[in-house]
């Protein structure tokens, strides 16, 4: 996994760990957006490096089958 997809874990953790922590509802919300938000862009992260994956998998593939023929 990407450095960025641990980056952004940490930082939604951190955020969540700061909801818990104050005792004011609308810092609170904020934070777990916040921490929503992180946790969004992680899965954007891997989602994309997954897509990446396949489509250099797929074109290896590809490249194979023009060198057998």
């Amino acid at each position: 996994m990407s450095t960025h997809h641990d980056f952004y874990l940490e930082r939604a953790a951190e955020a969540r760990r700061d909801a818990e922590a104050t005792p004011l509802q609308n810092v609170r919300d904020r934070c777990l957006r916040a921490a929503e938000a992180w946790e969004q862009m992680a899965a954007r992260v891997e989602r994309t490096g997954r897509m990446r994956a396949e489509t250099e998998a797929r074109k290896a593939a590809m490249s194979e089958l023009q060198v057998t023929e």
